[in-house]
């Protein structure tokens, strides 16, 4: 049975433009090629950590709402810890709630990209 997830994951931030899109690519290919279906994929762009992570100060925050079988969750993180462009992720599997609040901001952003003036 598939579930619900969301993964955000942090990027360093010496990556080009095309290498930060191409690590991208490489998750979500990892996820269909195992099943999953990607609902939304969002740069968040450059954006400062609370911490330094590897004496890093900035990452290229990314995020991944999918629905699939629990068992991919665990070959993703996998995927993610041998990765060295990846400073953190996290991985968090959505109640219905969190899918109804998700579908709604959705739907709000295409209605205000279709309609510029509200």
């Amino acid at each position: 049975m598939s579930k619900q997830y969301e993964t955000v994951f942090i990027m360093t931030p010496v990556l080009s433009d095309d290498q930060m899109k191409e690590a991208v690519s490489k998750f979500e290919k990892i996820l269909v090629d195992k099943g999953a279906e990607i609902i939304l994929s969002d740069n968040w762009g450059l954006r400062k950590l609370a911490y330094p992570i590897q004496k890093k100060s900035t990452g290229f925050y990314q995020l991944i709402e999918f629905k699939a079988p629990g068992t991919v969750i665990n070959e993703l993180e996998v995927v993610f810890k041998r990765d060295e462009r990846i400073l953190r992720f996290l991985t968090v599997a959505l109640d219905k709630h969190a899918i109804a609040y998700n579908e709604k901001k959705r739907n709000a952003k295409a209605a205000k990209a279709n309609n510029p003036t509200v």
